[in-house]
C-alpha cells in the first residue's frame, strides 16, 4: 500500500473520529439536561458558595451532572461562582444551564401595611438573603440613625410601601441605603412644601398618615379624616385616635398578634407615649406603615370644620363626621348601641 493511500485512510479515520467526538460533544452540550416538571424554577446560591455547594444546590434539577460539569469546566464556571437567584427553565441543555447560573435575576420585593420595624424586617427577610435579625440590627444602627436624623421609634417612616427591584443577595446595608435613597426621592421639594403647609415635617406627616391609614380602609375618606386630625392639632386638642390606643396596648402587652376590634373606656388611661388620649400631639413614631394614599391624604387634606368622627352603622367601613360634641355624641351612641348588639367584647 503506497503512502498516499495510507494517508488517505488515516485522514478518513481521523475525520470519522472527529465527527464521532463532535457528535458526542454536541450531545453532551446541547441535549436536554433538566429533570423537573415545572416550566421554570429559581435556585438560590448563598454568598460565599463554592462550586461544590452549587452542584449540591442544582443536583435535584439536573439530569446528568457529568454533562453539566463538562460544560462548566470548559466555560471556567467553577472559578467564577456568583451568588444570587438564578432562573432554570424546563428542557435546558448543559450550555444553557451554565449560562443561566451566570445571570443573577433580580427579585421584585414588595411590602406594605407592616405594623412595626420587626414585622417589616421579617417581611423583607423572607424575600432576600439577609435574615430578619441582620436587617433589624442594620435598620437600628445608631450611626445610621444619627446621620439621618431618625430614632428607633420613627425609623419605620423611611420605608415607603411599594414594589422594588433588588438582587436577592443584596446586603442588609445596601438594602437600607437603597431605601433611604427612595425615601429622599419620595420626599421631593413639592411634598416637603405640602407637609410644611400643614405644619408638619416629613417624619410627622408619615406618623399622622399611619394613624389615618389605620382609621379607614376607604381611600376616598382618608383626606377627610386627615383634615379632622389637622383641625385637632391646630386647636391643640388631643388626637384621641383609637388606633394609637390599640398600638399602645399591644406594645405594653408585647403581643402584636392579638386582635383588638374595640377600645374600652379603661384603655384610654393607658400610660404610653402612643396613647393620644393622654398625650397632646403625635406619638413618637408611626403605628404602622402607611401606604401612599394615606400619605397623600395628609399632604392634600380636605378642608373642613369637623372635629369629631366615629364609625358609621349605615355605611359600613365609612365614618360619620361632626363639628360639635352634641352631634358627635348622637353618632357615637348610635355606634355603641350597634356594636353592643353585635356582641363584640374585644
Amino acid at each position: 500500500m503506497n503512502l498516499k493511500k495510507i494517508l488517505t485512510i488515516a485522514s478518513v479515520v481521523l475525520m470519522s473520529g472527529l465527527l464521532i467526538y463532535g457528535f458526542i460533544l454536541a450531545n453532551q452540550v446541547f441535549s436536554k439536561n433538566t429533570k423537573f416538571s415545572e416550566s421554570e424554577l429559581y435556585v438560590y446560591v448563598p454568598t460565599g458558595s463554592t462550586y461544590e455547594d452549587v452542584k449540591k444546590i442544582i443536583a435535584p434539577f439536573v439530569e446528568n451532572m457529568n454533562r453539566f460539569e463538562m460544560v462548566a469546566n470548559k466555560r471556567s464556571y467553577p472559578e467564577n461562582i456568583k451568588p444570587g437567584r438564578f432562573l432554570l427553565t424546563k428542557g435546558m441543555n448543559s450550555y444553557d444551564l451554565v449560562k443561566a447560573m451566570r445571570s443573577n435575576v433580580p427579585v421584585k420585593l414588595a411590602f406594605n401595611n407592616q405594623e412595626r420595624l420587626e414585622n417589616f424586617a421579617g417581611r423583607v427577610g423572607s424575600q432576600i438573603e439577609p435574615d430578619s435579625l441582620t436587617l433589624l440590627n442594620t435598620f437600628k444602627d445608631s450611626i445610621f440613625l444619627k446621620e439621618n436624623g431618625f430614632t428607633d421609634e420613627n425609623v419605620l417612616v423611611v420605608f415607603i410601601p411599594n414594589t422594588y427591584e433588588v438582587y436577592w443577595n443584596i446586603t442588609a446595608e445596601k438594602f437600607r441605603d437603597k431605601m433611604i435613597k427612595e425615601y429622599r426621592n419620595f420626599w421631593n421639594k413639592e411634598r416637603i412644601e405640602k407637609a410644611e403647609k400643614q405644619g408638619l415635617t416629613p417624619v410627622e406627616a408619615t406618623i399622622l398618615a399611619s394613624i389615618v391609614h389605620k382609621e379607614s380602609v376607604k381611600k376616598d375618606e382618608r383626606p377627610r379624616i386627615a383634615g379632622v386630625y389637622l383641625n385637632r392639632m391646630k386647636l391643640e386638642m388631643p388626637l384621641q385616635a383609637d388606633p394609637t390606643v390599640i398600638f399602645a396596648k399591644k406594645k405594653k402587652d408585647n403581643d402584636f398578634d392579638q386582635v383588638i376590634k374595640r377600645v374600652f373606656y379603661n384603655d384610654l388611661f393607658l400610660n404610653s407615649p402612643y396613647n393620644t388620649y393622654k398625650v397632646i400631639g403625635l406619638p413618637p413614631g408611626p403605628i404602622a406603615m402607611p401606604d401612599i394614599t394615606a400619605l397623600d391624604a395628609v399632604l392634600n387634606p380636605e378642608k373642613n370644620d369637623f372635629i369629631y368622627f366615629c364609625a358609621s352603622v349605615e355605611r359600613f367601613g365609612y365614618h360619620e363626621f361632626a363639628a360639635t360634641l352634641p352631634e358627635h355624641n348622637l353618632n357615637a351612641n348610635k355606634y355603641s348601641d350597634w356594636i353592643n348588639g353585635q356582641g363584640v367584647k374585644r
